[in-house]
């Protein structure tokens, strides 16, 4: 392959640094089931707060001991948790979720004019339902739920893909970012939509479809996912690397700019996910894919000036990168590491390792021992009077000689992407050291974020104290992040990833809602 004027300057620079980590053996997963116990514990403290103050509304202010409804007022929590608390063996939790969720009107809302997010339903709701229902269905029926109650979740999966569906009446069938059910259904009427609130419905759709028999509901998404899997009007950065914003008006994609963070992380995240859930019909997608991260290794995997050892990656607008990142963009260390697996390529199964120990030394540099928000770092391979390719602020440049990034948004908001590529990580490789990086993160994350009867954000990683509390537990806490530090440290079972040669009867949604492939389920 020919390597651009960037990547020769990056080899230069970087020297070992570029290099792979070194190969080894892969050993079994090994379950540790002390922590996985101490996970489990988080969760139901977790649980029992939200319900003692916040149930049956969508959000805990764990800090006031009150609640908000941001969500729709469906109780996001419940749903988005259902999976994790079905996974932990928790029928004692999985019993009042169940009587809730058979309650939830999916069809209105409480407020009028209540603006619905398309794409946060889906993720979370869609998502968790789906989940729970084939998680009942599958490998979890030593719970005993009744077969009528697991049935009332893929009722339920139906009545809410039905409300949703108006999104999808556009001029390019293009989906509304928001949509409106009381008093009446409809959606905003925005012109545009991000390749992520549009590329994160395919898998769920898909599902329900195979579920309900009901085809409309795929066709609606994927309809939508060929826009972006041929796309017209602005060119792509480099092969496979579009844009953000597309019309929705005609599909046509309306800028150049783009990466693996906000707006754009779950579209590329998907297209490898389609293929784990069936190859034979989702080959394109992985093609896609593959353009991807070949044009991503090629041109945005950058290096800081002061620990060219690390590996971050740059956004872009054009041709024109910028060392920015942040902790949504670490789930790709995971993503990569799951297309390794899937194809069998060892660079992108190293690539991703490599990611993932990158993004994670941003907990092990930080004072509270948790990774921020966002941060920028130095690119050894651009122009040092690049105006993108800015110095650290004063107060952070010594911070920055000896760490390789700086931080622009400081606080934690109990996030699950680096967890979740520790994840992904040991289950390719069975390395206990895995293992050990999350269960540090956990610990830090117990004793920081801990606050009154549940577990709340925190306002400043670069301080050991963590900087204050902010009132926030967002639902994804639940769904996401304690089910991936629980899965670690779990017993091997057929919900998990399977890196080391099993087949995978389960694909996980961005929500970490795992939903049975099409060939088991």
């Amino acid at each position: 392959m020919r390597l651009s004027n960037r990547s020769m300057l990056v080899l230069a620079l970087a020297g070992a640094a570029m290099a792979m980590p070194a190969r080894r053996a892969s050993t079994p997963p090994v379950a540790d089931h002390a922590k996985a116990r101490h996970v489990k514990e988080a969760f139901e403290i977790s649980w029992n707060g939200y319900y003692k103050h916040a149930f049956p509304h969508d959000t805990l202010h764990p800090v006031s001991n009150g609640f908000e409804d941001d969500r729709a007022g469906w109780g996001v929590t419940v749903v988005d948790a259902l999976d994790t608390a079905i996974i932990m063996n928790s029928l004692d939790i999985v019993t009042p979720m169940l009587d809730h969720i058979a309650k939830i009107d999916f069809t209105t809302t409480a407020k009028a004019d209540d603006s619905i997010s398309l794409f946060e339903t889906n993720i979370r709701y869609l998502g968790g339902l789906l989940s729970a229902h084939d998680l009942l269905k599958g490998p979890y029926q030593h719970l005993g739920v009744d077969p009528p109650r697991v049935d009332m979740l893929l009722t339920q999966a139906r009545s809410l893909g039905d409300s949703l569906s108006v999104a999808f009446d556009t001029p390019s069938g293009i989906p509304d970012p928001t949509i409106v059910l009381n008093p009446a259904r409809r959606n905003s009427g925005a012109d545009r939509n991000n390749i992520a609130e549009i590329g994160t419905l395919v898998l769920e759709w898909t599902r329900l479809s195979d579920l309900s028999g009901n085809q409309t509901y795929a066709e609606l998404a994927q309809r939508a996912q060929d826009y972006l899997l041929r796309p017209s009007g602005a060119p792509e950065a480099w092969p496979g690397l579009v844009g953000t914003w597309v019309s929705t008006r005609d599909g046509s994609f309306l800028d150049s700019s783009g990466g693996w963070s906000a707006y754009d992380d779950s579209f590329y995240e998907y297209l490898i996910k389609m293929y784990v859930y069936d190859p034979g019909a989702f080959g394109e997608y992985k093609d896609r894919w593959v353009a991807a991260v070949d044009s991503t290794m090629e041109h945005l995997v950058s290096h800081p000036t002061t620990r060219k050892d690390l590996s971050f990656l740059s956004s872009y607008s054009g041709q024109k990168t910028t060392p920015s990142s942040g902790h949504l963009a670490s789930f790709a260390g995971g993503n990569f590491i799951l297309g390794g697996i899937m194809l069998g390529e060892e660079k992108y199964k190293q690539l991703g390792l490599r990611i993932t120990e990158s993004y994670y030394e941003t907990y092990v540099r930080e004072a509270a021992g948790i990774g921020p928000e966002g941060f920028n770092w130095v690119d050894a391979a651009l122009p040092s009077d690049d105006p993108g390719n800015r110095s650290p602020p004063a107060d952070q440049a010594d911070f920055y000689n000896k760490t390789g990034f700086y931080n622009t948004a400081p606080y934690y908001i109990l996030r699950p992407e680096t967890v979740e590529s520790l994840y992904y990580a040991y289950r390719l490789t069975g390395d206990a050291k895995y293992q050990a990086m999350a269960w540090a993160a956990f610990q830090q994350i117990r004793r920081l974020c801990r606050v009154n009867d549940a577990y709340a954000e925190i306002g400043d990683v670069s301080d050991s104290s963590g900087g204050g509390f902010v009132d926030q537990m967002q639902s994804f806490w639940m769904a996401e992040t304690l089910k991936y530090l629980y899965l670690i440290f779990a017993a091997d079972g057929p919900v998990h990833v399977q890196g080391q040669g099993a087949t995978n009867k389960f694909v996980y949604n961005t929500e970490a809602h795992p939903v049975a492939v099409r060939a088991s389920g």
